[in-house]
């Protein structure tokens, strides 16, 4: 007996999206459904290409139908994505549909590393992805994406000149080191600071994207207050190490997040050179600055550990040198960047389906 379409979507009621906690014919995800004989061909559309239960998914819809309807079903499931947003309550950034900022309480904790190979593993896994360099005394992402004599050109867009940003490795990049000399301090007083971090958002063309990463400052400041009363944040990325130190400075920047007043989701937390283990030894791990810190952290403040990121030297080589590690495939600091992109992005997703409208920070002092 042939095989319906009503057959098949009533098996795939059974498919749960692990994250939404709905069934993905309820959730709108079954696309180009045809059946052809015992033939089955349809596209789930999931929320992001870097979903970490992409396989999981694969799998359960095409068990779902041998299942419940024939287990001699010929099942052809195909992967897509259309990345999901929250409304943009206001003027800025209306065609980037998830921005997310990545912060830590101090400096040296790997923030910027971080930031920057967040954008390319995303990237890498399917994205349009751009990032915000606004570390504006300290700004590092034109090393890190070997940019560093590149110059944004303009562009007349609708009769306002905007500012074009460098593309490199598929992310378009803008940072106050492009318009300052790097070998000069830049003595600048927090509005005047403020200021120029608002340009590189109003006064450029960043067309459409999935992501957008801000690679925030370290600490907790006027850089942070102005990004949050004029950028709509979906989320926020806190990166520490597993010291001591560097986590209580942690859980003041996800304090400072989650006041009454700026109210940004904290979408987890990435530990930073989490254990080392030798080049001649992978299968051991040395915890040289403590082991489980954001963890328990992550734990205690009840947010996700979105990654644990190896202390590897290649990580700081590759930085210095213009190329991210995550683009050294299958290597442990490339598996687990990719891994964090996506636990990132799965947490985007999620607090999309929950809070369908973002909105910029109230604040008033």
């Amino acid at each position: 007996m042939n095989i319906t379409k009503e057959q098949v979507l009533e098996a795939l009621k059974n498919v749960e999206d692990p994250d939404l906690k709905k069934d993905l014919v309820t959730l709108g995800m079954i696309k180009d459904l045809e059946v052809t004989g015992k033939n089955v061909d349809f596209t789930v559309v999931l929320t992001t290409p870097a979903c970490p239960m992409k396989e999981m998914i694969h799998k359960a819809c095409v068990n779902a139908v041998l299942h419940f309807i024939d287990e001699e079903a010929i099942v052809n499931v195909k992967m897509s994505s259309n990345v999901t947003a929250r409304k943009n309550s206001g003027p800025m950034l209306p065609n980037v549909k998830n921005i997310i900022g990545v912060a830590s309480g101090k400096g040296g904790v790997g923030k910027s590393t971080v930031a920057s190979n967040l954008a390319l593993a995303l990237v890498k896994q399917g994205a349009s992805v751009g990032l915000v360099d606004a570390d504006i005394y300290g700004p590092s992402q034109t090393i890190m994406f070997d940019v560093m004599d590149a110059k944004p050109m303009s562009k007349e867009i609708d009769g306002v000149s905007k500012m074009i940003p460098i593309e490199s490795f598929g992310v378009k990049l803008l940072s106050i080191g492009f318009f300052v000399d790097t070998s000069q301090a830049l003595v600048w007083r927090g509005p005047m600071a403020s200021k120029a971090v608002v340009q590189l958002f109003q006064e450029a063309h960043w067309g459409e994207l999935d992501y957008m990463i801000i690679d925030l400052p370290p600490g907790t400041g006027d850089i942070h207050l102005t990004l949050v009363g004029a950028v709509p944040l979906n989320g926020v990325v806190i990166v520490s190490t597993p010291q001591f130190v560097a986590l209580a400075d942690a859980k003041k920047g996800v304090g400072m997040f989650q006041l009454p007043s700026i109210n940004v989701p904290v979408l987890g937390i990435v530990e930073n050179m989490s254990y080392f283990s030798p080049p001649d030894e992978p299968e051991k791990r040395y915890y040289i600055f403590g082991k489980d810190g954001a963890k328990k952290l992550a734990e205690e403040l009840e947010v996700p550990l979105l990654g644990e990121i190896p202390l590897v030297q290649s990580i700081c080589e590759s930085g210095d040198s213009g190329n991210p590690a995550v683009l050294q495939d299958n290597t442990p600091q490339a598996i687990a960047y990719m891994e964090m992109a996506r636990k990132v992005a799965q947490q985007v997703s999620i607090q999309n389906a929950k809070e369908p409208i973002v909105k910029v920070a109230d604040v008033k002092w």
